[in-house]
C-alpha cells in the first residue's frame, strides 16, 4: 500500500506533470538526468567506454554502477516522503539523478566527469525554474510599503509569506499559498508576500533569515495592527527553523483560517452598512426634475 499511494498520486497529477515537463527548464533537466544512460547505451559510443563487467559488454551497466543507482534511488524515496507538491517530487528526482550522473561520469572518465560537472554549474547559474504564474489574491510588498500596509487598519489581519525566488521550497509552496489566498482573501483577511532575498533590511527587521542553512524560507507570519501574532516555522535558539510541513491542511489548522475568515466577513458586512452605496447619477436626476416641476406649479 505504501508503494501504491505515491503511484496513484502521480497518475492523478499526470496531466499537470506533462505541462511542467514541456517547459524548457524541465526538458533540459531531464536530458541531463539521463545523460549517463544515453552515453552508456548509445551504439557507436558505448563500445569505446571502460567497463568492469566480466563479459566485457561496455554497453551495459556493471555491478558498481547498478549499486550507485540503487543507493541514490533509496535516497530519492526517503526525500520524497517529505515532499508536498508534485514539483518537489520531480525536483528531488532530477537533483539526485544529476548527482548520480556526476559520480558515474567521474568513475568512468575524469574528463567526462569534469565536462558534465561544468555543464551542471553553467545550467544552475543561467537557468532558473519557472515561477508560479497562476491566479492569486496576494499583495507584493517592498521595503517601503510593508510597514504602511500592515499598520494601515488595525482590524485587518495579514498573513505574509517571507520568501526568496532562489529557494526551491518557496517555489514549490507558491501554488499552495495562491490557492489559500483565493479561498480566504476578503476585506478583513489579506495575504501578502515579501521578498527577503531582495530586501535584506526587511529580513533583519522581521527576524527571518534568508540563509539556506537556517531553513527559515518560506516563513508565514500572522500580523494584526502591525504586530506579529505568530509564525511558522518556529525558530530555535540556534536560529534554525523547527521542522514543519507547509501543507494546506497544516496552514488552515495552525492559523485558524476558517475562524479568521468568518470574523473577517463580519468586518466586511460592517463596512458595507457604515458606508451605504452612493446612488448613481441616473437615479438622482429624476428627483431633481420632480422638484423643479413642483416649483413651477
Amino acid at each position: 500500500m505504501a508503494l501504491l499511494t505515491p503511484l496513484f498520486a502521480f497518475l492523478y497529477h499526470l496531466p499537470q506533470v506533462y505541462k511542467w515537463l514541456l517547459k524548457p527548464y524541465y526538458v533540459a533537466s531531464l536530458f541531463m538526468s539521463v545523460a549517463f544512460l544515453i552515453v552508456r547505451k548509445t551504439p557507436g559510443v558505448c563500445e569505446n567506454l571502460v567497463t568492469q563487467r566480466e563479459d566485457g559488454n561496455s554497453c551495459d551497466f556493471d555491478w558498481r554502477e547498478v549499486e550507485i543507482l540503487m543507493f541514490l534511488s533509496a535516497i530519492v524515496m526517503m526525500k520524497n516522503r517529505r515532499a508536498i507538491t508534485v514539483e518537489q517530487h520531480v525536483g528531488n528526482i532530477i537533483l539526485f539523478s544529476k548527482v548520480a550522473n556526476v559520480i558515474l561520469f567521474f568513475r568512468l572518465d575524469i574528463r567526462m566527469g569534469l565536462l558534465y560537472l561544468t555543464l551542471c554549474i553553467v545550467f544552475l547559474m543561467t537557468c532558473k525554474p519557472p515561477l508560479y504564474m497562476g491566479p492569486e489574491y496576494i499583495k507584493y510588498f517592498s521595503d517601503k510599503t510593508i510597514d504602511e500596509e500592515l499598520e494601515r487598519d488595525g482590524r485587518v489581519t495579514w498573513i505574509v509569506e517571507f520568501f526568496a525566488n532562489w529557494s526551491p521550497e518557496c517555489q514549490s509552496f507558491a501554488s499552495i499559498y495562491a490557492d489559500l489566498s483565493l479561498k480566504y482573501n476578503c476585506a478583513g483577511l489579506k495575504f501578502g508576500k515579501m521578498d527577503v532575498g531582495r530586501y535584506g533590511d526587511v529580513s533583519k527587521k522581521y527576524k527571518v533569515s534568508a540563509s539556506p542553512l537556517s531553513k527559515q524560507l518560506p516563513s508565514l507570519l500572522l500580523f494584526q495592527g502591525g504586530q506579529e501574532l505568530m509564525r511558522r516555522p518556529q525558530v530555535d535558539k540556534k536560529g534554525r527553523a523547527v521542522s514543519w510541513s507547509f501543507t494546506e491542511e497544516n496552514i488552515i489548522r495552525e492559523f485558524n483560517l476558517n475562524e479568521l475568515y468568518q470574523k473577517s466577513k463580519k468586518l466586511s458586512k460592517g463596512r458595507a452598512e457604515k458606508f451605504p452605496p452612493v446612488p448613481e447619477e441616473d437615479e438622482v436626476e429624476p428627483k431633481e426634475e420632480e422638484s423643479e416641476t413642483k416649483k413651477d406649479k
